[in-house]
């Protein structure tokens, strides 16, 4: 077994946006990375925290833009306009999870596709099913991007994908289906998860439950990617218990330090790229 080491492959791709956001800045454009806060939710925080160190470091100007958790929906869809055109933005997100009465497409497609960074507007989620996307959805990057590294072809590939919501696993399904993986989703409804975990080559979690994946789910030399964050007693968890899963897979990621840095670094990437469009 082998843990992957996310920090590493991030520090790759941070090499390549730090090189790109120099060009950009020698023809006089800053590329600038905006994040919509609303309330005081502290994971949010703590991963704004990153956003901004991570953006700083490879000379991407960031802003972030706080809301109360009281604001009306209609207030936020009118502020995350203005904010659109009155800053000059490379990209923009709306941090999630937003309080749940907010957590609609009204709001998210208030971004304009052209600088939504994570890729959760109608028109960018349709060209990622359509195959024509310039850019993909942060975590889903990071999962393919570590594909890529262990140079796994994905073709005729029996992949399982675990918690199905807007952020990783309804994008990352596409993608696998779009390289022509075979794929397996799961859901909270689902019968037999075990079952359908144990045929997997590659097993993708995103669900945020403590040791939801165990040993006993995943078969001898599988590769399991955990996306899931889930918090006990402050301390930072995966979906998979590593203990159990790291006897059994071929590899697997970590939780801290797996796909958590890849994901920034994605982000921010997608962030240069939507600047050099702009150009």
């Amino acid at each position: 077994m082998t843990r992957i080491d996310g920090k590493l492959l991030a520090d790759v791709l941070l090499t390549t946006v730090r090189r790109r956001v120099q060009k950009l800045k020698k023809k006089g454009i800053i590329p600038k990375l905006g994040v919509v806060l609303v309330g005081n939710h502290k994971p949010s925080l703590t991963y704004i925290a990153r956003k901004e160190e991570a953006a700083r470091a490879v000379g991407i100007d960031f802003a972030l833009y706080r809301f109360p958790r009281s604001i009306k929906k209609v207030e936020l869809v009118q502020e995350v306009d203005r904010i659109q055109r009155e800053e000059k933005l490379s990209g923009l997100i709306v941090q999630l999870p937003l309080p749940e009465p907010l957590y609609t497409s009204e709001v998210l497609n208030a971004i304009p596709s052209h600088i939504d960074v994570d890729c959760l507007t109608n028109t960018n989620l349709g060209r990622l099913i359509m195959n024509t996307a310039t850019i993909v959805p942060p975590t889903p990057g990071a999962v393919m991007s570590i594909l890529h590294h262990l140079n796994v072809d994905l073709v005729g590939k029996n992949v399982t994908v675990v918690g199905v919501g807007a952020l990783v696993g309804k994008p990352l399904s596409i993608m696998f289906m779009n390289a022509r993986a075979s794929v397996t989703t799961c859901n909270s409804a689902t019968k037999d998860m075990k079952k359908k975990c144990l045929t997997a080559d590659i097993i993708v979690t995103g669900v945020g439950k403590k040791d939801l994946l165990r040993g006993s789910m995943v078969k001898k030399g599988a590769i399991v990617i955990d996306t899931g964050i889930a918090y006990d007693e402050g301390k930072m968890h995966g979906d998979v218990s590593m203990k159990e899963v790291e006897k059994k897979a071929r590899f697997v990621t970590p939780t801290p330090g797996g796909v958590g840095p890849l994901t920034v670094a994605h982000l921010l990437y997608n962030t240069v790229l939507c600047a050099e469009k702009q150009v």
